[in-house]
C-alpha cells in the first residue's frame, strides 16, 4: 500500500515538465491535497531520467537559510563543472527544472570545446540582492566538498567573486576566484575573444571571407564581454552598433569605439549583417524572429533561442545563420577550466582562438547534412561523449596519478 502524505499547500505538476523530445514545458497544476509518495517518486525520477542526469543533490541548512540544488548531468569526460546561480524561483520545482536544463548545457559546451570536463550546475534559491550571507555560501561549500570533486562550481547569474571566496573557505572545488588567490579573475577577455573569432568563422561560412571590415554588427548589451567584443570589431573596421537598457553604458561604449547607439526597442529591426546578442537569453523567439534583418546571429549571450528546436529551424528557413551559443561563448568555460591546471591567461586565450575551427566545422556540417546548426553542434558534442566514453570499457589497473589540483590520487 502506498504511503500518503498531506500536501495542503503544494501544487504538483501533471507532467514531468518535459515533452517527449526533452523540451521544458510549463508545469500544469493539479488539485491540491493528498498525493501518493509513489507518484512524487515517479515524477522526480522521470524528470531526472529525461535528460539522462547522473545525480541531483538537494542541499538544506536551516541555520544559514541555505536551500540549493546541485545537478550533475554527465561525467564521461571528467568532473562536472558549472556555475552556481542564485535566483528567486517561483517554486522549488522551477529551480529543479532550471538546474537540470543548465547542467545538461554545460556537458555539451565542455564536449564541443574539447575540454576534459563534464556538465554540472547549481542553483541557490533566494534573492541575490538581500539573502546572501557568508554562512549560507560556506554551508553550500561544504556540500560541494562532500561530493569529492564530482562537481566543481564557479560564478554565475546572481553570484559574484565574493561568494566564490566564501565557498573556497570550505572546498577547493571552486573556480573563478580572484587572481590574488590563485584564480583567473575576470573571464570576459577570453569569452570576448572566443566570440570574436566565432563571428569571423560565421562570416567565412556565410560570405566566403572572414573579414569583418565594413560589416554592420548590432551588439545587444554593453557589459564586460560586449565592450571587449565591440573594441575588437571596431579595430577590424566593422561598423558597430550598440544597445543596452542602461543608456549610460551604451553611450560610454559608443564614445570608446565610435559605435552608433540604438534604442533597445529597435535592436531586432535594425538593418545589419550580424546580430550579436550579449545580454539576456530567449531573445530569439516568435515575436523577434519576424523583425530580424540580419544574415548571421552570433553572440555571447546564453540560451538565445526561446525554443531551441523550433526557432533554430525557423532561422534556417529564413536563411539566417545561427552560431550555437554554447559553442561561440565557450571562452568563459575555457577560462575557468584553465584554473584546474594552474592558470595561464595566454594558454586560455590560445584555446579560445580554437573556437574558430570548431564553430566553422559545425556550420559546414549543418550545410552538408541540411540540418540546423543546433542539431550539428549537438551531434559533435554527442559524438565526442560516445567516443571517449567507449574507452571506459578498457580495464585500467590500480595506479597513482596526478590529480587536477596537484595532489596524487590512488586508483
Amino acid at each position: 500500500m502506498a504511503t500518503t502524505t498531506s500536501a495542503p499547500s503544494t501544487t504538483l505538476p501533471k507532467t514531468n515538465g518535459h515533452s517527449s523530445n526533452g523540451k521544458v514545458l510549463d508545469a500544469a497544476p493539479v488539485a491540491k491535497g493528498t498525493v501518493t509518495y509513489e507518484d512524487q517518486h515517479q515524477q522526480l525520477f522521470d524528470l531526472i531520467a529525461d535528460r539522462d542526469h547522473e545525480q541531483v543533490v538537494v542541499c538544506h541548512d536551516k541555520r544559514s537559510g541555505l536551500r540549493a540544488i546541485i545537478g550533475i548531468h554527465n561525467t564521461t569526460l571528467g568532473p562536472a563543472l558549472g556555475g552556481t546561480r542564485m535566483w528567486t524561483y517561483a517554486s522549488d520545482f522551477d529551480a529543479l527544472k532550471d538546474v537540470l536544463r543548465l547542467s545538461r548545457g554545460m556537458t555539451y559546451k565542455a564536449a564541443v570545446a574539447g575540454l576534459n570536463l563534464g556538465g554540472g550546475k547549481a542553483v541557490v534559491i533566494g534573492d541575490p540582492r538581500t539573502d546572501k550571507t557568508e554562512a549560507m555560501f560556506r554551508a553550500f561549500g561544504r556540500y560541494v566538498e562532500g561530493l569529492g570533486g564530482r562537481y566543481i562550481t564557479a560564478e554565475d547569474v546572481g553570484t559574484s567573486l565574493q561568494e566564490m571566496v566564501w565557498i573556497r573557505s570550505e572546498t577547493k572545488y571552486v573556480t573563478g576566484i580572484p587572481v590574488e588567490l590563485g584564480g583567473s579573475g575576470d573571464p570576459s577577455p577570453v569569452t570576448a575573444l572566443g566570440t570574436y573569432v566565432g563571428i569571423k568563422a560565421s562570416a567565412a561560412v556565410k560570405y566566403g571571407s572572414d573579414s569583418l571590415a565594413g560589416k554592420r554588427v548590432m551588439i545587444q548589451g554593453a557589459g564586460h564581454v560586449a565592450s571587449t567584443l565591440a573594441k575588437d570589431l571596431a579595430r577590424e573596421g566593422a561598423k558597430v552598433m550598440v544597445s543596452d537598457i542602461y543608456a549610460d553604458k551604451a553611450n560610454s561604449l559608443a564614445r570608446e569605439t565610435g559605435a552608433t547607439v540604438i534604442d533597445p526597442d529597435k535592436v531586432y529591426a535594425v538593418e545589419c549583417d550580424i546580430f550579436a546578442p550579449a545580454a539576456l537569453g530567449a531573445i530569439i523567439n516568435d515575436e523577434t524572429i519576424p523583425q530580424l534583418k540580419c544574415s548571421i546571429i552570433a553572440g555571447p549571450a546564453n540560451n538565445q533561442l526561446a525554443d531551441e528546436e523550433r526557432h533554430a529551424e525557423e532561422l534556417k528557413k529564413r536563411g539566417i545563420l545561427f552560431a550555437p551559443d554554447y559553442v561561440i561563448n565557450a571562452g568563459g568555460l575555457i577560462n575557468v577550466a584553465n584554473e584546474l591546471e594552474g592558470y595561464s591567461q595566454s594558454r586560455a586565450l590560445k584555446q579560445a582562438e580554437g573556437i574558430y575551427d570548431v564553430l566553422k566545422k559545425i556550420l559546414l556540417l549543418a550545410q552538408e547534412k541540411n540540418i540546423t546548426t543546433v542539431e550539428a553542434s549537438n551531434h559533435v558534442a554527442e559524438e565526442r561523449l560516445r567516443s571517449i566514453g567507449s574507452t571506459k570499457r578498457i580495464y585500467a589497473s590500480r595506479s597513482e596519478f596526478s590529480g587536477r589540483f596537484g595532489e596524487y590520487w590512488k586508483r
